[in-house]
């Protein structure tokens, strides 16, 4: 009996191990990626996030190359491969697709591995607002290619995720409070070891701990409720240009947008441009030709690893003092905006500033706090197993048992840290006629960056993505009717570079007006 436990222990022991490294490829494999993305180099960020092959040498399947596929695409998408980027985001689609038809025996047993070792070990699920945001990167991606149709169906996916996200969350309340009545009858459980987790959950001492280390979720910025708001905007963009009659879509959008950003002047402006055109008082054909521009700004927030030790109730142990021991969750931070000055110029006439809005970080703090209470479920889970191994493990194999059974608990209590890393710090826009001179002037503080050439529609969106200052800026010319083909172009990122021509990657046709 005494083999088969060393057994055990050494299994679980080389479990770790072989765990260990995988997370430690997966940080390698991003430390390069995040080295390639600031620079600009979005060939290379493609390349390292390469997933390696199955244990059969075959390529894995799209679930459990989620992560990859996420930043491969929008690598080609920023760098103007459109038909690429979608192919990527289809099959990223696909895994996730993979991942929410799972069988009830396959999730279950990711839970208990997850428990087991660490939530690293499931497979890795997007957000929520990454989800979203998948739909609304595939909609530009198709509105760059002239494919309207596409366009709207993806615009549309978007919007039916975040809607579906709201009654998501609202159903994890109930089932929270559903929870919290299955806590008060923990205390009456015959298994001891439910009857532990339920009642350190519901311990005032946990619950204190957790939240001095952890921080107040009173004292968080969050939205009153959940949306990637430069998600639902280009939702309510799209149909205010389309010609298709779904003025009140558009106008429905958005006004929850600029109802989440009160004070921001351009949102409330395109909200009167919405309610013009569907009470009838303004024609589309009275309209001068418009122009957006959106300028996603800088790097998004990352998780990293928050390390505590928490109170533990448990009832096989003898006396009530609780057992310390130590917990991993993920805790996002915010890394850097771009702050050089970046604004947009007409060669005559003022142009509206570019205005903040739909902070990343705000959105992630959001749906983060509708997640916790299942994140330290599982933590505190965890911690209890792993401690009542030690007390068993100790019994059976003495100094031995004790040792390796809290060598085991170190090594695997580790955050889930996973998250998609191409997006940005959070979004600009701005709105103005189309200048006289066809043009606008790309600057910053050093001085003119490039100059575009617009084209001659009625709704032109000029979309800018900008992760750091040490990379260009990617700009595309995206017809919000998708009618024609846009344009891909890239400007030097500081004025000691400005005399390089921007690249077109497609030609740029004009419409007939």
């Amino acid at each position: 009996m005494q083999k088969r436990h060393v057994f055990l222990l050494t299994l679980a022991l080389a479990v770790a191990i072989l765990s260990g490294c995988a997370a430690q490829h997966q940080k390698d494999q991003m430390t390069a990626f995040n080295a390639a993305w600031k620079q600009g180099d979005y060939t290379a960020a493609s390349r390292a996030m390469e997933a390696p092959s199955s244990l059969t040498g075959q390529d894995a399947s799209e679930d459990e190359r989620l992560l990859e596929l996420l930043h491969q695409a929008e690598a080609h998408r920023i760098s103007g491969d459109t038909e690429t980027a979608i192919a990527l985001y289809d099959e990223a689609e696909q895994g996730i697709k993979m991942n929410d038809t799972r069988g009830s025996g396959a999730k279950m047993l990711e839970t208990g591995m997850a428990v087991l070792l660490n939530d690293a070990h499931r497979d890795y699920t997007p957000l929520l607002s990454e989800r979203i945001l998948i739909n609304t990167y595939k909609g530009l991606s198709f509105l760059q290619q002239g494919d309207t149709e596409n366009a709207r169906i993806e615009f549309n996916r978007a919007d039916d995720r975040t809607r579906r996200a709201i009654e998501h969350f609202s159903d994890e309340i109930q089932a929270q409070r559903a929870a919290l009545q299955e806590r008060q009858e923990g205390e009456n459980s015959e298994d001891p070891r439910k009857a532990s987790i339920l009642n350190s959950l519901k311990s005032d001492a946990l619950q204190s701990t957790v939240e001095n280390h952890y921080g107040r979720f009173s004292e968080w910025g969050i939205y009153s409720e959940f949306m990637v708001p430069a998600a639902t905007y280009l939702h309510g963009l799209y149909f205010l240009a389309s010609d298709s009659g779904d003025l009140e879509r558009a106008l429905q959008s958005l006004k929850r947008v600029a109802g989440m950003e009160p004070e921001h002047p351009r949102l409330a402006a395109d909200v009167r441009l919405a309610e013009a055109l569907a009470r009838g008082s303004v024609q589309r054909e009275s309209i001068e030709p418009l122009v957006w521009v959106i300028y996603e700004n800088g790097l998004g927030p990352v998780a990293r690893e928050v390390r505590f030790d928490v109170p533990l109730l448990l009832l096989n142990r003898e006396g009530d003092d609780p057992a310390y021991t130590g917990i991993a969750l993920p805790r996002y931070r915010e890394r850097t905006a771009v702050e050089d000055g970046f604004r947009i110029e007409a060669p005559r006439g003022e142009i509206p500033p570019l205005e903040p809005f739909s902070p990343m970080g705000k959105v992630i703090r959001t749906e983060m706090k509708a997640r916790f209470p299942a994140v330290l479920t599982r933590a505190i889970t965890s911690a209890v197993l792993k401690t009542t191994l030690q007390d068993v493990a100790a019994e059976k194999l003495g100094v031995l048992g004790r040792y390796g059974s809290a060598m085991l608990s170190m090594a695997t209590t580790r955050a889930d840290l996973r998250s998609w890393q191409a997006l940005p710090d959070h979004w600009q826009v701005t709105r103005m006629p189309r200048p006289s001179s066809g043009q606008l002037i790309l600057a910053n503080h050093s001085g003119t960056l490039g100059t575009l050439d617009l084209p001659d529609w009625p709704y032109t969106l000029v979309y800018i993505k900008r992760p750091s200052t040490l990379g260009g800026i990617e700009v595309d010319l995206v017809d919000l009717q998708g009618r024609i083909p846009g344009r891909h172009l890239s400007f030097p990122g500081s004025s000691r570079a400005a005399t390089a021509v921007a690249e077109a990657h497609a030609p740029v046709e004009t419409q007939p007006r």
